[in-house]
């Protein structure tokens, strides 16, 4: 319910895939960009972001009806969460630990590569913390999109991958409060 792919001709491994891509685009789309957007320009900042990214939800995507508004607003979120989403890797690789080092060559080997200048900046930071490959080939609606793995010579995550990669953002969370506070106090 929360992948925008075809789920009934999913494997587990895909759906694992999936959810592990959502979970780390919407902390970077959901948590960190807003909190970024607040310490540039307090309230009126996240409204302005949030009437980006929702705008981007709603048209941005390819279709006849939306081609002219849509790509204005899919490139204003772009241009929105081109810092955010790189401060989110960073988060994630810092919360994994000892992976941080894993993390972080695989967000910045890999990310230039998604089809997204942003989300691959996070999937990518989570494939290489977590030790698995993410993105690869995968089927919406009416079509089957070939898009580059993200950490590609790792296995596929399976369904402990996906506590590990809540445990993993809920601490990459913790560290961006506490960088938050230590900026609040200075």
């Amino acid at each position: 319910m929360i992948v925008g792919r075809d789920v009934t001709r999913a494997d587990a491994p895909a759906l694992s895939r999936a959810s592990l891509e959502s979970l780390a685009e919407n902390f970077s789309d959901g948590v960190i960009a807003p909190l970024f957007w607040a310490a540039i320009g307090g309230l009126p900042g996240i409204a302005a972001y949030k009437a980006i990214n929702t705008m981007d939800s709603m048209i941005g995507h390819r279709t006849p009806r939306h081609q002219a508004f849509g790509m204005v607003a899919a490139r204003l979120d772009d241009v929105a969460n081109l810092i955010p989403a790189r401060l989110s890797a960073g988060l994630i690789a810092v919360a994994s630990g000892r992976r941080a080092g894993a993390a972080m060559r695989v967000a910045l080997r890999d990310a230039p590569a998604h089809r997204s200048p942003n989300a691959g900046w996070p999937e990518g930071a989570m494939a290489g913390a977590l030790g698995c490959r993410l993105s690869g080939p995968r089927v919406y609606a009416d079509r089957v999109a070939n898009e580059p793995w993200l950490n590609a010579a790792a296995p596929d995550p399976d369904a402990a991958d996906l506590g590990r990669g809540i445990a993993l953002i809920r601490r990459a969370t913790m560290v961006a409060a506490a960088l938050l506070a230590a900026a609040a106090l200075v």
